[in-house]
């Protein structure tokens, strides 16, 4: 049995690659020898890896392991990413039985495919092009002046690389010179060039191996095969929409809405196809982005830095911080001038000076103004001459644009950082009911008709234009413990909710020595009065909180909040008195609670309980009771507990002693260059009854997905469930949410082998059984009701609702859960997707234990749609980067709100994250 070990004696940190989800960059293939470190003890562990084998069956005896291959130079300088077809994901073993029967409808089409011989060419393009729209045009342009190459064949085309064709062209390689003409908006010739285009023939395929992988006879997808499928479905969108990732935008679907400082909402649509139980499916759902307004410089300027009227506001110049928002908002925007001939630019930034003071050599030699030139050659007053102008081009030839001279092009995506307000007014135009998500879906398949696509029958592509009906399941509400002492000892949740009127916290932590401080402009006695009566309701729910503070609450000016939090945590160590728990009334003005949690969690070693000055002078009751779940928690308390857990009646949980994981990593926002990611994992440390969750978090390069210390942060997580529990785990449950399809070999390879490492570094020969769970929250499958009796309040389908056929994976272990009650808009469900299961669990036990966990978040008296342990790393990882980057919401600005950097520039070496204070990392401080 192994002892208590230090960190310090920790496997070291590993390294590994990039990342490659809609969250961050691709993983590469290569990689250095530093980053094969968390991989190389594969050899060391031999034969034991093949317990690991990520399969459901063991291998044969002479096997070498399925689902990691043997390393054959280890001390090489590079080294190999696994490949995603050699490594094997765990089998689907049943389908689950439990729950009462109901039938919805899913947002996925049935696609029906006639035999063709797919023929997958080559495209290359000199000189090379980024923009996938010029692309297009320069094949549009090919096909059209050499349809007899072709034979009438309709090709589809990905805008890269990928040309295909449903039969044979008559070469196998060939060049073309295509000349691509631009013209402006009156059909005028701006400009000419031309390309070499080469098309040469790199594969065949068939629809063969993709039937036989959908009846589950082949685990590997025929990548390819659904590629050539997908990129025939995108063709048509792509020809007539803007294109955002996955998602194609048009004002055909609803038109544009304003979302404020000069930023519009378009409405638009996904689609993505996918293999599922039932075949192919085309997934479709409602889609809503970002984008600039198409009007003039000038009035997006007035817009972004609220104004009012441009023309009264044309006088006046701009600030220093105006021209930072300014410069941050416009850079790489694409704008076309409204004098002379019609020209297009991309801004690079703006002027140092106003337009009024810049000049530049005319063509006679001498200096002549900006405001001259446009008077004298297009007889144009400038009257925002004492704004900057925009600038193109790059520093030494800078070409200055006067504002009120410049349109910004429609059709812009806007990629940075909204500001509150605009997130508001984004999500009320995407947060719908149910009805009125289905119908919009039904629209958009109507406004999308692949029946009337020529490629789609060129192909032999089908799509149904009904939603898939499900036999789904209502899984049953877990019963819930609480105190004995209260009138409710136990409770069972109805409609994913419950309260706590009659009943009483199962563990009720103990608050000694407390202390207010006030950093709002509440008066003392309202300050006063809401501490008593926070107090009150947590003596009243079970907690034992002295009713006098160490001392009477102190107040604070919001500009001084370190010294304010520095002097009360002296006066109580003055008096030998270790503040618990600090309630902290938050300033008026958003923007310090990071800065408060930082100095609290790090520097001083305080519990904080941060309250809104706001809440503070409702002084509800249900405000009160939340956040007395919240101080419980922090103080060492448990809210509640699964009647089965305590009983020992929950399968592969009860019988012997387990730990759950849960790991998850946070990206810096997009525009934000040099910050690191922020990786979390927390682990329970209450067995049997798994509600306590301990929080570990560490710095990593930028935008890596892979845990780098996972190794290192799992042991010290294990080290103290030993400690805790006085038993080492047998068990090893693992929920690992942010990873997307295409990181699944890469994080399960290294993130496994990390497990790995830390269990053997514990004591030898030490390998619990795994069961990794990866958590998906950003996919676009969406359940609607068929019966309005089987509703929640919202019109969503019923918590605990819980899909694995159909539109699951054709052979592999994956469900649908919607654990949460519907609030606003349309529940989305949380897929969970099973990546290694050596516990061999049934469907029923895992989907079973998920939606009973969802019932001890300990937060609110509401089951939440993501599995707590996930859950838990989430708000850890997110509250680690309040660390090194102050108040992540604190602009509220417009436009331009992110606090990344104005040029872009290679990551900084990733500094460590200050140390949290141990007894505030013993306790759940992210709540």
């Amino acid at each position: 049995m192994y002892g208590r070990g230090r960190r310090g004696g920790s496997p070291a940190p590993t390294k590994g690659g990039g990342r490659g989800r809609g969250r961050g960059a691709p993983l590469p293939s290569p990689m250095a020898s530093s980053e094969a470190d968390s991989i190389s003890s594969v050899s060391q562990l031999g034969g034991e890896m093949e317990r690991l084998s990520v399969q459901t069956e063991p291998p044969a005896p002479t096997q070498a392991p399925a689902a990691i291959p043997a390393l054959q130079q280890q001390k090489q300088q590079q080294q190999q990413l696994v490949p995603a077809s050699s490594v094997k994901f765990a089998q689907r073993p049943d389908h689950g039985t439990v729950g009462s029967r109901c039938l919805i409808r899913a947002n996925h089409f049935l696609v029906e495919l006639a035999d063709r011989d797919l023929h997958h060419y080559d495209v290359s393009i000199t000189p090379e092009v980024a923009s996938r729209g010029v692309n297009r045009a320069i094949m549009r342009e090919l096909l059209a002046s050499n349809s007899t190459h072709f034979q009438s064949r309709k090709p589809a085309y990905d805008g890269r690389k990928g040309f295909y064709t449903a039969g044979p062209l008559t070469f196998t390689s060939k060049d073309f010179v295509v000349t691509l003409v631009d013209k402006d908006d009156q059909g005028s010739v701006r400009k000419e060039r031309k390309f070499k285009v080469t098309i040469r023939l790199a594969s065949k395929t068939d629809l063969y191996h993709l039937k036989e992988f959908l009846q589950g006879r082949q685990r590997g997808a025929p990548h390819d095969t659904i590629q050539v499928l997908d990129v025939v479905l995108r063709e048509s969108p792509s020809n007539n929409c803007t294109i955002v990732g996955r998602s194609f935008f048009t004002a055909d679907l609803g038109g544009q809405n304003e979302i404020g400082y000069g930023i519009e909402c378009w409405k638009g649509f996904y689609q993505s196809l996918r293999p599922t139980q039932m075949g192919m499916s085309l997934n479709i759902d409602v889609s809503v982005a970002a984008f600039y307004e198409p009007i003039l410089a000038v009035d997006f300027v007035a817009k972004l830095l609220n104004l009012g009227d441009p023309i009264r506001a044309a006088t006046r110049p701009l600030s220093d911080s105006d021209r930072v928002k300014l410069k941050k908002a416009l850079r790489g925007v694409r704008v076309k001038v409204t004098h002379g001939e019609e020209k297009r630019y991309k801004i690079t930034g703006i002027s140092p000076s106003a337009t009024n003071q810049l000049r530049f050599a005319a063509e006679d030699g001498k200096q002549k103004s900006v405001v001259q030139y446009f008077l004298e050659k297009y007889n144009i007053r400038l009257r925002f001459a004492s704004w900057p102008a925009l600038q193109s081009g790059n520093d030494s030839r800078p070409i200055f644009l006067p504002m009120e001279c410049c349109k910004i092009i429609e059709g812009q995506r806007y990629s940075k950082k909204l500001n509150e307000k605009q997130v508001t007014a984004l999500l009320r135009e995407a947060c719908r009911r149910p009805v009125e998500r289905e119908h919009s879906i039904e629209q958009i398949v109507h406004f999308n008709d692949a029946a009337q696509d020529d490629l789609a029958k060129e192909f032999g592509v089908s799509v149904k234009k009904e939603l898939t009906y499900i036999d789904a399941r209502v899984l049953p509400p877990p019963v819930l413990k609480y105190h004995d002492l209260g009138k409710a000892r136990t409770v069972r949740p109805r409609v994913g909710q419950w309260n706590m009127i009659n009943a009483k916290l199962f563990n009720g932590a103990t608050v000694n020595f407390w202390m207010c401080v006030n950093f709002s402009s509440l008066g003392e006695q309202m300050a006063a009065s809401f501490c008593r009566a926070l107090v009150g309701m947590c003596n009243n729910k079970g907690m034992v909180i002295n009713p006098a503070p160490v001392f009477p609450i102190r107040s604070g000016h919001p500009n001084q909040l370190e010294k304010t939090l520095t002097e009360a945590h002296s006066m109580c160590n003055n008096e030998r008195k270790q503040l618990q728990i600090l309630i902290i009334i938050l300033p008026d003005v958003s923007g310090s609670y990071g800065t408060i949690k930082r100095v609290c969690e790090t520097e001083l070693g305080i519990v904080s309980q941060c309250c809104q000055p706001k809440q503070a002078r409702k002084c509800s009751p249900q405000y009160l009771e939340n956040v007395a779940l919240k101080i419980n928690v922090k103080a060492g308390g448990r809210n509640t507990v699964l009647e089965d857990a305590l009983n020992r009646r929950i399968p592969l949980l009860s019988d012997t002693p387990t730990i759950i994981f849960g790991a998850d990593v946070t990206h810096p926002q997009p525009g934000e260059d040099s910050s690191p990611s922020i990786a979390a994992i927390v682990a329970s440390m209450d067995w049997p009854e798994v509600t306590t969750y301990r929080g570990l978090v560490s710095a990593q390069k930028h935008r890596q997905e892979i845990i780098q210390d996972c190794a290192g942060m799992i042991r010290e997580l294990m080290v103290a469930f030993r400690r805790t529990t006085n038993q080492k785990p047998s068990r090893i449950i693992f929920y690992r949410d942010g990873v997307s399809e295409g990181q699944f070999s890469q994080v399960l390879l290294y993130e496994m082998d990390a497990i790995r490492k830390a269990c053997a570094s514990l004591e030898p020969n030490y390998l619990p059984p795994v069961t990794f769970i990866v958590v998906q929250k950003r996919h676009h499958t969406r359940l609607f009701a068929t019966n309005p009796n089987q509703t929640d309040k919202s019109g969503n389908i019923l918590p605990g609702t819980v899909v694995d056929t159909k539109i699951c994976h054709p052979s592999e272990h994956d469900f649908y859960l919607c654990s949460h009650p519907g609030i606003q808009g349309t529940s989305r469900p949380v897929h969970y997707h099973v990546l290694c299961d050596m516990n061999k669990f049934t469907a029923d036990c895992l989907q079973m234990l998920t939606n009973n966990l969802c019932y001890t978040y300990a937060r609110c008296t509401r089951s939440v749609s993501v599995v707590p342990p996930a859950y838990y790393a989430h708000l850890a990882a997110f509250r680690a980067r309040y660390y090194i980057e102050g108040d992540i919401a604190s602009d509220s600005g417009g436009g331009g709100g992110s606090t990344g950097p104005l040029v872009r520039r290679e990551a900084a070496p990733v500094r460590p994250l200050p140390a949290i204070s141990p007894n505030v990392k013993n306790v759940m401080f992210y709540c």
